[in-house]
């Protein structure tokens, strides 16, 4: 049995995890840049073209009861004047709200790039994914097969759809799942001695479906290529 942590090959290797996580980030500063642009344009554009002396600001009567200020204010108050300045949101600064998502779909795929791994550490897996960390006990877990569709060849005339296998380690009190994807980038399936570690891990699990799943993890092992004799 191993006990010192062993890292699955899940997630992308270091080059093409730090091209992911500048990614990421580019994008994100895209989304940000997006959403910050239209509360500068319309400040700006509002001191340009609309500004009026006349019209304090909202911090000038800050307090103050409509009802006592001069009616020149209150004609401010009532045009929304402070809502095309910069003080409120005008037409310009909404559309600028669309870039929120374009951020935080960014700032996701940099976390997803950075974060990405899986380890074992005797008969105990975690995987980690952008935004959060599972574990699972595989010796007393209820083990079953999945998979899991991704594109090989990406952008290229050769590309692909494949399904590739995962195995799923359920809380049998109830808790949450963990699933192992069973290849990593660029891999149809992990390195042998990974499959072997994970099927020792589940070689004491009394669940007939975990002594299976041991056969067949031992089977991709031996044969990484995935031929069959005839």
């Amino acid at each position: 049995m191993i006990t010192e942590r062993l890292r699955l090959s899940i997630g992308s290797p270091p080059a093409q995890k730090a091209f992911g996580v500048a990614f990421g980030l580019v994008f994100a500063a895209a989304g940000a840049a997006f959403a910050l642009l239209p509360f500068v344009v319309d400040g700006w554009l509002g001191r340009a073209f609309g500004a009026d002396d006349s019209c304090p600001g909202a911090s000038e009567v800050s307090g103050i009861p409509p009802e006592m200020l001069p009616p020149s204010v209150r004609e401010c108050i009532s045009d929304g004047s402070w809502f095309n300045g910069g003080d409120g949101f005008g037409p310009l600064r909404l559309i600028g709200l669309l870039g929120i998502p374009f951020m935080l779909v960014g700032l996701y795929l940099a976390l997803s790039a950075l974060r990405t791994a899986a380890w074992l550490e005797g008969t105990r897996v975690t995987v980690r994914t952008a935004l959060r960390s599972r574990t699972a006990d595989l010796a007393t877990a209820t083990i079953t097969g999945g998979a899991t569709a991704y594109r090989r060849n990406r952008g290229t005339s050769r590309e692909s759809v494949v399904q590739a296998p995962t195995l799923i380690a359920s809380d049998p009190a109830g808790g949450p799942s963990v699933t192992i994807p069973l290849h990593g980038v660029g891999m149809a399936q992990l390195p042998g001695a990974q499959l072997r570690a994970l099927a020792e891990a589940l070689s004491g699990n009394p669940d007939g479906d975990a002594r299976t799943m041991v056969t067949q993890l031992r089977t991709m092992a031996d044969n990484p290529l995935g031929l069959t004799s005839r």
